[in-house]
């Protein structure tokens, strides 16, 4: 019943079409006036030059430089480096109390987060503090971003911790691990920078939205599952980070392992803390109560422990944080042999998704104050406080998500913001660090899994579900990765599935069937409007791609195959056959030389079957190199038009003539 109602629709569209040509009676005596013009001729030299402008400075960054003295281009090339001294000439006391709020209240999440982020890392306490000390202060002079609060996260101190611990024992060989750990934030530092020094920042756009999504919500699960060993009090533990061994190690500790009263104050104060964030997202008016809640958290949980000596009865503490400012750490950091090239390849990858957490940030509070962020400055300014920070004792800092919202809620003005932060944190390693030494770790463990929490998107990924399938696959194959396998092949997977969906999309370009919206002279895809009616004696396709070597022959093929369902159809009703191909060249941007021989190919086969082919509106691109292969001439100047509506009004009075 349903193939006898799709051939008669089939049919009455045929029908209706047999006149179709009465729409075009006023025009049908006329040829068309306008014919595709070939773009003047440009030398190579030329081509190349716009194309490595359009590559590497879209944006083009020498622009302000032109007809400048040269004293004036020295003074805009350094507020280029440091855009400090662009806002800082219109700094004003008001918004230096804008900052200054700002700045103690993301201090007071920092803090915490940063003893949390250190273990994260299997680092020490201590130089989690330090990546909050330095960092900020080289971004404030270098940054671009008025939002961005910097410090280490949890997503990148967990890479960083799970791949420097693949090569180096952080327990057994403690300087050597820390010594790989300076090594690969001076390599993720020098990435970092390259990419904006050589405009490479595109490079960063092959881990997309959907494989990010993912990655985030498998880190931020295997974070969680991470701080288990704190917040149950388990002393011997599985370094491996799947979800298999973590549930093995738990469960296996179950009856000899767990400490009731570390249960009891890491229960107690991540209920607190998840209740504080929940008042805080439910009235952005009380921003304040999730930002204070972790170190109002510490504070009380330290003098818990200290006042019941809860120690004694094994609830594990955080001990002696040593007082002082970073220390130097060039002469730590390997320069050659094997500990560079793996310091090296660890840095990169730590680096690559600093840098995509960074910019994603940067950009996302940019578009909401509206002002524009530049993607290769923040990289040369992120990169170069790595580079520092590697020399000053700290690991890998980026951008941190829930600090800079909690930063853009108190009303920062600029990145005076993480001066003041800076300058806090700078106090606590000078003074208070002493009194950190009965915090708990458990309530580490629920500073961070309240943290991370936010990082699970399950709204994106279903979003992601209902629009793309594919992005969705990308987007679960990160997630299953980093979840059952580790955060490497999670990454590895993300990047893998992203590629692949834009090698698929290359080799394999969407074609469709075009036809006439009755009464216009519009040709639209069949298939999105239903009432569009296939011309009689001509078949009409879109190609919605460029079409290069890698799918030169599936074009070819995929508009043959067209072409053969379609005369199969006709000669089942007994309806005249084919007698021009008409391929709309609209989307078509470029062709190589490898698609011009598949459209030789095509003329050559539709010629056996006394086809003719016909272009309608070729770019300039395409129709320059089409006439310099001396395609134009092979198929007929005739033979192309400047739509499709002019080819078909041609063809059709061709084939009235003829009959």
């Amino acid at each position: 019943m349903m193939a006898h109602s799709v051939s008669d629709e089939v049919e009455s569209k045929d029908i209706e079409m047999a006149n179709h040509s009465s729409s075009h009676r006023q025009t049908e005596n006329h040829k068309s006036v306008h014919k595709v013009g070939l773009p003047p001729r440009r030398n190579f030299i030329g081509e190349f030059s716009e194309t490595l402008k359009e590559t590497f400075f879209s944006d083009d960054p020498l622009r302000p430089y032109k007809d400048q003295p040269r004293s004036r281009q020295l003074v805009l090339g350094l507020r280029f480096l440091f855009p400090v001294l662009e806002w800082g000439r219109s700094y004003n006391l008001s918004k230096f109390k804008g900052d200054v709020i700002a700045g103690l209240t993301i201090a007071s999440l920092c803090i915490p987060q940063d003893i949390g982020y250190a273990k994260l890392a299997n680092m020490d306490a201590k130089y989690g503090l330090y990546s909050s000390f330095v960092p900020p202060l080289i971004y404030a002079v270098m940054g671009s971003s008025r939002d961005i609060a910097i410090g280490p996260v949890a997503v990148v101190s967990l890479l960083l911790g799970t791949l420097l611990q693949n090569e180096v024992d952080p327990e057994k060989n403690k300087e050597d691990y820390r010594r790989l750990a300076f090594t690969a934030t001076f390599f993720a530092g020098v990435t970092q920078a390259a990419l904006g020094f050589l405009r490479l920042g595109f490079l960063i756009e092959f881990l997309s939205h959907a494989a990010i999504v993912g990655f985030m919500g498998g880190a931020a699960i295997t974070i969680a599952l991470q701080q288990l060993k704190g917040f149950l009090g388990i002393k011997k533990f599985t370094k491996n980070t799947d979800i298999i061994s973590v549930m093995k190690s738990v469960w296996g500790s179950v009856h000899h392992g767990w400490n009731w009263e570390t249960i009891l104050i890491g229960t107690m104060f991540l209920a607190f803390l998840l209740s504080a964030k929940y008042i805080g997202k439910k009235n952005r008016k009380f921003f304040w109560v999730p930002a204070i809640a972790p170190l109002i958290s510490v504070i009380l949980s330290t003098f818990f422990v200290y006042v019941t000596r809860a120690d004694k009865h094994g609830v594990q503490i955080v001990k002696k944080i040593d007082r002082g400012l970073n220390p130097s750490s060039v002469s730590q950091i390997h320069f050659s042999g094997s500990y560079a090239a793996k310091g090296f390849r660890i840095g990169v990858v730590a680096g690559l998704i600093a840098l995509t957490e960074a910019i994603a940030i940067g950009r996302t509070f940019a578009s909401m104050k509206e002002y524009q962020l530049d993607g290769n400055k923040e990289m040369v300014a992120i990169g170069t406080m790595n580079i520092v920070g590697s020399m000053t004792s700290c690991y890998v800092a980026t951008g941190s998500f829930s600090r800079s919202a909690v930063n853009f809620m108190a009303g920062c003005q600029t990145s005076v913001s993480n001066i003041v932060m800076s300058m806090v944190v700078m106090l606590t390693l000078l003074v208070i660090t002493p009194l950190f030494k009965y915090t708990p770790n458990a309530i580490l463990s629920s500073i961070i899994i309240s943290a991370v929490i936010s990082l699970i998107d399950y709204e994106a990924a279903f979003l992601i579900w209902k629009v793309d399938k594919l992005d969705f696959i990308a987007c679960m194959g990160a997630f299953f990765g980093v979840v059952f396998v580790d955060v490497e092949i999670g990454l590895l997977i993300a990047v893998s599935i992203s590629l692949a969906k834009v090698l698929l999309q290359v080799t394999r370009p969407r074609t469709a069937l075009l036809g006439n919206l009755p009464s216009t002279m519009v040709y639209r895809n069949i298939v999105q409007y239903p009432e569009a009616t296939k011309v009689p004696g001509v078949l009409i396709v879109r190609v919605d791609s460029a079409i290069y070597f890698t799918n030169s022959n599936y074009v070819k093929e995929r508009i043959l195959r067209w072409l053969r369902d379609e005369e199969e159809q006709l000669r089942a009703k007994n309806l005249p056959q084919i007698n021009f191909l008409v391929v709309e060249m609209s989307p078509v941007t470029d062709i190589d030389t490898s698609g011009i021989h598949a459209f030789e190919e095509l003329y050559r086969s539709l010629q056996k079957h006394e086809i003719q082919l016909v272009l309608a509106n070729p770019g300039p691109v395409v129709i320059q190199k089409l006439h310099l292969a001396k395609f134009t001439e092979l198929i007929g100047h005739d033979k192309i038009f400047l739509s499709v509506g002019e080819a078909v009004m041609t063809c059709t009075s061709k084939a009235r003539e003829d009959s």
